[in-house]
This record gives C-alpha cells, structure tokens and sequence, in this order.
C-alpha cells in the first residue's frame, strides 16, 4: 500500500482504518469477526489504526491490542486522552481532562490494554481550556523521551492551540473531521498544517457514510447511533444534502469506481501529507475504500467538485459536542 509521512518521519499507509465502532457501548457478539477484519487489513499492506480509551471506556483498546497481538512490528498505533475518564473505575465523568497526571495515567492504561511497550501516536482528543497546551505537549514530550511515546497528536483543535503546543513540543498529526461536506479545515487549519510540517488524518471522510450513496431520507437510526443526535442526519438535511451523493456518483461513473472511492480519493488529491481515516466492519466495504488508492481524479473531475459549490445543510454536531470542538 502507497506511504505519507505525517509530520517528522512517521511514516503509515496512506489510509487508516478507525476501530471506533468495534465493541463500543454493546454487546460484540462479532468479537472474532472484528478481529480478523483488523488482521486482514494489515495482510492488505494497512500498517495505520486508531482507537482511544474514550472507546468502550477501554474496551475498544483491549480489542485492538488482542487483534494485533504479535505483529507489534507490522502496525502503527494511535490511541488518545483527554476526556474525562475514571482511571480506577473507567467511568466517563463527562467533559475533558488534560491535567499532566491524568495524561500519564492514561498512557499507562493505554499500554497495558494494547499490550505494547509503546504507543506510536498519543493524540489529545479535545482540548482542555484548564490547561494550557503547552503543559500538555510538555508531558507528552516527556513520555517520548522516556520511550513510551512516539510522536505527538492533537485532534479538532483550533490555529492557535495547534501553534501554540507545537511550540513547545511538535505536533506529527491532527485528527479533525474533514470531508467533500465538511471543508471548514481548507479555511485556517490545512495552511498552517502545511506551514508547520504537520500531518492531517481526516475522520469521517465519507461524512459517516452518507457520502457513500447509502444513507437517504427513510434511512432510520436507533437511539444509540451518533448520527441520530446530528442536525446533517434529520430528514430535511438528508434531503438537501443529497446533491453531494449525486455529484459523486455523476463522476464516479465515469471512472468505473464508486461513490465512497471518489470521495476518499479526493481527499487524498488534497495534500500530500493526508491520510483519509475511515471505519468500517465489513471486509467489502474495506476492500472498496483501499480501492480508492486506484483512483486518480483529473483535473477536470476536480475543477467540476470545486464549480458545483456545493452548501451542507445542517450543523456535523450538536451544540454540546461542538463546544468540544475548535479550542
């Protein structure tokens, strides 16, 4: 599989695959069938996944690191602190953590469940406005030069806090939400990223499987899914939105691909140093979205994305997630 280099020489496949939704807040009667999807995909030449101690609390890690238990060598690993998690009963106490001591602990609960000596990118996953940055990329500067650590991540932070912790320690990776209808990253964030040598691993970018021509205006949610709290995903959103669908699909014909492949390789035609990270669990599905490394847009399907203009109706989180968002 194709490499990119995320800021100072970490290198990874040029797609990730996000274990989020492996064994979180349910019952994984599909344990065994998780596992070999994450197994499979590094025989299919993916070395980059993502999880966090946010996921499950804890559980999702545990699957992760079950799943690549002797291949350590074969894969990079990213996990990430930063909410407020119970680290004796692994409880979510709601909202965010980032005190020097909460960091390390959770570095400690983060190796012990991956079964690793080391966590290759230790992102924090929202910032915390009660403590500054700079204490923040300090610590886990510390935990690199102590070896337990490898580089340093931040995700949906704003400029000014990603400048600010790369000051004081650098920054390999952002994590933000970034799509064909989530371009708010291309206004401030992507300049400075390609000013400061820092890599961009985009979330959701087939704007949580909307983009891939699946989801309509009878799809029906259970409580239990995100996107059923999300304003982009009521029906009148659904409705307007679907012109982004019908684009991809207009340009997806004419390549012989399919929706998901046309988005995932637009991104990758942003920048250089993006890695699209998506989820999934089912091996098809991931075979597809690889296949978007076999996409090469021209310059006219390119120049035809940017003319239709196209305006996402409906805010990508409620007001109480995005107040998360953007510090």
């Amino acid at each position: 599989m194709q490499k990119r280099q995320l800021g100072n020489g970490l290198k990874v496949s040029a797609l990730a695959l996000g274990a989020m939704g492996y064994g979180k807040g349910r019952e994984i009667e599909d344990r065994d069938d998780m596992i070999a999807l994450l197994r499979a995909a590094v025989e299919r030449g993916m070395d980059f996944f993502d999880t966090a101690e946010v996921y499950g609390p804890w559980t999702n890690e545990k699957m992760v690191g079950e799943a690549f238990a002797g291949m350590r060598d074969k894969v990079i690993l990213a996990t990430k602190f930063g909410w407020n998690i119970d680290q004796t009963t692994g409880e979510h106490l709601g909202g965010v953590n980032s005190r020097p001591e909460q960091i390390r602990s959770v570095a400690e609960g983060s190796l012990k469940r991956l079964g690793t000596d080391y966590i290759d990118l230790f992102y924090q996953h929202r910032v915390d406005p009660d403590v500054p940055v700079e204490e923040v990329a300090g610590t886990v500067g510390d935990l690199i030069n102590e070896g337990k650590v490898r580089w340093f991540g931040m995700s949906e932070a704003s400029a000014t806090s990603i400048r600010r912790a790369h000051a004081e320690y650098p920054v390999a990776a952002l994590q933000s939400e970034y799509s064909l209808w989530t371009r708010e990253p291309e206004e401030e964030i992507i300049p400075l990223l390609e000013e400061l040598g820092i890599g961009l691993v985009p979330f959701s970018p087939l704007g949580r499987g909307f983009l891939t021509g699946k989801i309509d205006t009878v799809t029906e949610f259970s409580s239990n899914d995100m996107r059923s709290q999300m304003p982009r995903f009521d029906e009148e959103s659904r409705a307007a939105n679907k012109q982004f669908v019908s684009l991809l699909t207009e340009i997806a014909e004419r390549q012989g691909a399919t929706p998901a492949q046309i988005a995932l390789a637009w991104l990758l035609a942003r920048k250089p140093f993006i890695v699209p990270l998506f989820g999934t669990r089912k091996l098809e599905r991931f075979e597809e979205n690889i296949g978007a490394l076999d996409v090469s847009l021209s310059i006219e399907d390119l120049a035809e994305i940017e003319e239709a203009d196209l305006k996402v109706q409906g805010a990508r989180y409620s007001d109480a997630m995005l107040q998360f968002s953007g510090k």
